[in-house]
């Protein structure tokens, strides 16, 4: 086992001591701590630790990256400062008091957000293989018949088979998948109103009745809304007043705003209800109003509300000046990352996919993933030789291709700043391009390099272009802005202090 003594009562030391950290964790790489006065910490110092391969700060949290060893440079950190660690939830409500009320909303959308999207990938990664399998025409495959007839659209072009017109297995396949992909778009509901009951410290399963409650079989399915007359709707009728029966598959504002009445209901009740009759009238009178509620204000209303975001989401990315709107998303989601506020995206993605089938943000969040990684792809050239600095350039670049950009941003691309802005610009003009031409995915996916599996058949070859764009241009730009100092400051201040040692090495050489 590794002795760290010597880099942890340096990291104790420069990170202001014992007293002033309020809490300490650490998860697969870092050291998360919660500081007192996070001014104290002296970045410089801790970075030039033998062990430590970075420090940034996100969510309120100080954090030292350590790498796979993390565990047990935790230990002994424990032992020489006499902090005991806390879990990372404990972390995650001490750091709030460094949090503006933004950040903490944020923080509880993303909290929210963040268990239910690796069912949102794996239903994304399923909507792309469907698409391959029943929506692409292949000339190979042969021209499609039914009925002996040979089949042409209405311009007298032939219509040629799709891979599950020729083969029942994967015919079979397809309409299987379908099953998972079902559960996770349709039934989104139910895993937002589980992960609010399970952030808020509420009943979970009560989340999850509260969530089936709005996509029940029972109720008019929200796609088949818009084609059903209005005396067509089915109702619950209470004699002096009547509740449309409608369901709301794949809507993300009708269950958050029907999860937080149902966490709120339940957490004021348990003050004023008396434990031993708790277990039965806490539950009752907070879930059966928060139904009644959801169906009769709160869904209409999120429904409204989503509706008019995602509208004018689309309105902006359809209209003359979509390059700009385009442009600017791309430029500006890097630095959103930094605030937490690119959570919201993944709310709005979702209801773009409700209400127009597919999300023009996606692939440009897939983008901006490509450029911070091809950025950092060129401090490595740049570097070329620093081992120490590879340990966290390496791994934060192949993390950035597949799809989490964190490692680069705060380990080396906002260290420099030149990089950061270098993939900020490369993001922007890729996104430009990107909207221009209506690249449209299926919905969230695997970010990075694999995000071409989201995106809709027809633009895979614009996106292939735009990732090529994400690729180079970052690279390039990196590569200039560093030779002519442009953005650039801590890699001129080491290129001053090598020139000025030079300067001063060689009378001593001529001696």
């Amino acid at each position: 086992m590794a002795d760290y003594g010597q880099d942890v009562k340096q990291l104790l030391e420069f990170i202001g001591g014992s007293e002033n950290i309020s809490a300490v964790s650490h998860c697969a790489t870092r050291m998360r701590f919660v500081l007192k006065d996070p001014a104290k910490a002296d970045n410089k110092k801790i970075e030039d630790i033998p062990a430590v391969k970075g420090t940034f700060t996100q969510a309120g949290q100080y954090q030292v990256i350590i790498g796979n060893d993390v565990a047990t440079f935790y230990n002994q950190f424990a032992k020489i400062s006499g902090k005991e660690g806390v879990s990372k939830d404990e972390v995650k409500a001490a750091s709030k008091q460094n949090q503006n009320p933004i950040q903490r909303a944020m923080s509880v959308l993303a909290e929210i957000f963040t268990p239910i999207i690796p069912a949102i990938i794996v239903g994304g990664l399923i909507l792309g293989f469907r698409n391959i399998l029943g929506e692409i025409q292949m000339e190979s495959l042969g021209q499609l018949v039914v009925d002996g007839m040979k089949q042409f659209t209405e311009a007298g072009d032939p219509i040629y088979n799709r891979i599950v017109d020729v083969s029942q297995f994967w015919n079979g396949v397809n309409s299987f998948l379908w099953l998972i992909g079902e559960a996770i778009f349709h039934f989104l509901p139910v895993g937002i109103t589980w992960s609010i009951a399970k952030k808020m410290g509420t009943t979970q399963i009560l989340g999850i009745v509260l969530g089936i409650t709005l996509v029940s079989p029972q109720l008019l399915n929200a796609y088949g809304v818009a084609g059903t007359a209005a005396a067509d709707i089915p109702f619950w009728d209470f004699g002096f007043f009547q509740i449309d029966m409608i369901g709301y598959q794949a809507q993300v504002l009708p269950a958050m705003l029907a999860g937080f009445l149902l966490a709120y209901l339940e957490l004021g009740l348990r003050k004023i209800v008396p434990q031993a009759i708790s277990m039965i009238f806490v539950p009752f009178f907070a879930l059966v109003p928060t139904v009644l509620i959801a169906h009769t204000v709160l869904g209409p209303i999120g429904w409204v509300i989503g509706g008019w975001i995602s509208t004018l989401v689309y309105t902006g990315l359809g209209s003359s000046v979509n390059w700009l709107f385009g442009a600017l998303f791309g430029f500006l989601y890097s630095p959103l990352v930094i605030t937490g506020l690119h959570h919201m995206t993944n709310a709005i993605d979702l209801q773009l996919v409700a209400d127009f089938g597919g999300t023009n943000l996606w692939p440009m969040i897939a983008l901006s993933n490509i450029a911070q990684g091809s950025a950092v792809l060129a401090i490595i050239f740049l570097h070329r030789g620093d081992k120490k600095e590879e340990q966290i350039s390496i791994p934060a670049a192949i993390s950035c291709y597949l799809g989490v950009t964190e490692p680069a941003m705060f380990g080396i691309n906002i260290k420099y700043i030149y990089p950061f802005v270098a993939a900020m610009i490369g993001s922007g003009i890729a996104g430009m391009v990107s909207t221009l031409f209506n690249v449209t995915a299926n919905s969230i996916g695997v970010g990075g390099l694999p995000g071409l599996l989201s995106i809709q058949n027809e633009y895979w070859f614009i996106f292939i272009i735009c990732m090529a764009i994400a690729i180079v241009v970052p690279f390039v730009l990196t590569i200039v802005f560093r030779k002519y100092n442009i953005f650039n400051k801590s890699d001129q201040t080491e290129q001053t202090e090598q020139t000025e040692q030079t300067v001063v090495a060689e009378p001593e050489l001529g001696k």
